[in-house]
């Protein structure tokens, strides 16, 4: 009978919950991070679309060819010529740094006259521009003068320090010269390459000399007057990158010079 009479043994469950989120876990968070990178490339992708062509060039530079584009970047940096080009709206400013180098050395301030600093469409151009005696080449020789020497040696040394790329051209005045068969055109090339080994002789790299221009008397600085002395001259273009800027290209008959102070007349 008291076997009957025996209650059985109450069973104990134990329910465990587990905390906010269950059977979910950490997922919500790998959901969340992907939402956020998906955000960012979309910020730098809009951003990329309104960025300038140098700065879109340097980012596909980098993901084509990643090593290279750091080495590049490390040599801008170390020793030829900087990092940064000079832009549209530094140009003016570039002319008058020069000027000033200019007025700092005493043989080229006498000839700061003969010496124009002009942004056009193309970047800013240097004009050596010479007299009745000569100024940086002495009458129908392709060789500089002691002046001239001077002069693009200063040249040389400023622009040397930047990466922009330079075209170099030689000009004559209408006057008809010929010497064995050398004529105007010879002498116009032979003069802006003149210049460019000179320049190399001083610091500008190779490589920043893109272009050498010998144009006779086809691109006369006065028109009106073919045999005016100002018609010889020797043309420095440091060019925006890109070669051209885009505003200045739709309207090329607009320059901006700089102010009376720092350029020649």
């Amino acid at each position: 009978m008291a076997q009957q009479n025996q209650q059985p043994e109450p069973v104990v469950i134990v329910k465990k919950t587990g905390g906010h989120g269950g059977h979910h876990g950490g997922a919500w968070k790998v959901a969340y991070a992907d939402f956020v990178t998906a955000m960012m490339a979309l910020f730098i992708v809009l951003w990329l679309m309104n960025s300038s062509k140098e700065v879109k060039d340097s980012v596909s530079g980098y993901f084509n060819d990643p090593e290279g584009f750091s080495k590049k970047l490390a040599h801008g940096r170390a020793g030829g010529g900087g990092s940064t080009l000079v832009s549209r709206n530094d140009m003016q400013k570039l002319g008058e740094t020069l000027a000033q180098s200019m007025n700092e050395t005493p043989e080229l301030v006498k000839i700061k006259d003969n010496v124009q600093f002009i942004v056009t469409a193309e970047g800013l151009r240097i004009e050596l521009l010479e007299s009745e005696k000569g100024v940086f080449f002495n009458s129908g020789s392709p060789r500089p003068s002691a002046t001239g020497e001077e002069m693009l040696a200063m040249l040389a040394r400023e622009l040397a320090k930047l990466p922009n790329h330079l075209v170099i051209e030689g000009h004559t005045d209408a006057r008809p010269f010929a010497r064995d068969g050398y004529t105007n055109w010879e002498l116009s090339a032979d003069r802006a390459n003149s210049a460019r080994r000179l320049m190399r002789e001083n610091g500008l790299r190779e490589a920043q000399v893109k272009q050498v221009r010998g144009f006779a008397d086809q691109q006369l600085r006065r028109r009106d007057a073919p045999e005016d002395a100002s018609n010889r001259r020797i043309s420095v273009i440091v060019q925006y990158p890109g070669g051209v800027a885009p505003e200045a290209a739709a309207s090329p008959e607009k320059e901006r010079k700089p102010p009376a102070a720092t350029a020649g007349h």
